[in-house]
């Protein structure tokens, strides 16, 4: 009863995650993404497909709106022709223009769309905001050691439905190994074979939620492969500097300990 009460008052509070729930953390799978890692990268058709899942499955409840649409052909994303930016922003998504008042085709200067449905969370920001891991005493450290972070958990998330359903306070719950608690208000969104790939890729549930789970990384942290080179050439750098430095201070050093002997 008090259980149902809490629910109940979380949804009239109007929780956006589209989910409530009570309880230990949820499983969290780990999956060995191109990406990670100091010199992982962006594989580019990964990200390709996950667009493709995203634009045919997930828009319908859930937005980007903090993402550019010209970014799609951006180095080190999903890197598509310009002309074809152009051609997908008109085509799948509308935009309100405060100066006609009205909705317009997107164009490639727009952002993506906002979420649909008001308890639909926006996705810009959710492999940064799901973290996935934690570690020993909460502390976050299993992305450090064990390569588990917010794609992980939006991988683990889409695949760990057991199809048990229960309902409360009129509200339809899902059983979900890896949302904490176990019971999440989100109906499965993917079953595997959603989505038909131009260049054949599989299309089981493992493999488009890990093309989805790699793009909404992206979304997240677009400049990733570019702070990536920017911390290797700043740890050469410093590496260089160090050496440097040592050679000088045994040069300086040397004439004084000479004389000590």
């Amino acid at each position: 009863m008090i259980k149902s009460l809490i629910l109940a008052a979380g949804l009239a509070l109007g929780f956006t995650g589209g989910a409530f729930a009570a309880g230990g953390e949820g499983k969290i799978k780990d999956v060995d993404f191109s990406f990670e890692g100091p010199f992982g990268a962006f594989d580019q058709n990964q990200l390709q497909r996950g667009l493709q899942v995203y634009t045919e499955i997930c828009s319908a409840c859930h937005g980007l709106r903090y993402v550019p649409i010209r970014t799609l052909s951006d180095e080190g994303g999903p890197h598509l022709p310009e002309d074809q930016v152009r051609a997908y922003a008109g085509e799948f998504f509308e935009v309100f223009d405060e100066e006609l008042d009205d909705f317009r085709p997107a164009k490639e200067a727009d952002n993506f769309p906002g979420s649909s449905l008001e308890n639909a969370p926006d996705l810009s920001l959710m492999a940064k905001a799901r973290a996935g891991y934690h570690g020993p005493y909460g502390l976050g450290i299993n992305q450090f050691f064990k390569g588990m972070g917010g794609p992980e958990y939006i991988y683990s998330l889409l695949t760990s439905y057991t199809g048990e359903e229960k309902e409360e306070a009129g509200v339809t719950l899902y059983e979900n190994l890896a949302f904490p608690g176990g019971w999440i208000s989100m109906a499965p969104p993917l079953y595997g074979e959603d989505v038909e790939f131009a260049d054949g890729h599989g299309n089981d549930l493992s493999h488009i939620s890990q093309d989805v789970a790699a793009f909404l990384t992206w979304t997240a942290e677009p400049k990733l492969m570019a702070r990536k080179q920017a911390g290797f050439v700043g740890v050469l750098i410093l590496t260089i500097l160090s050496v440097l430095l040592y050679l000088v201070n045994k040069r300086l050093w040397a004439p004084i300990k000479g004389k000590e002997h």
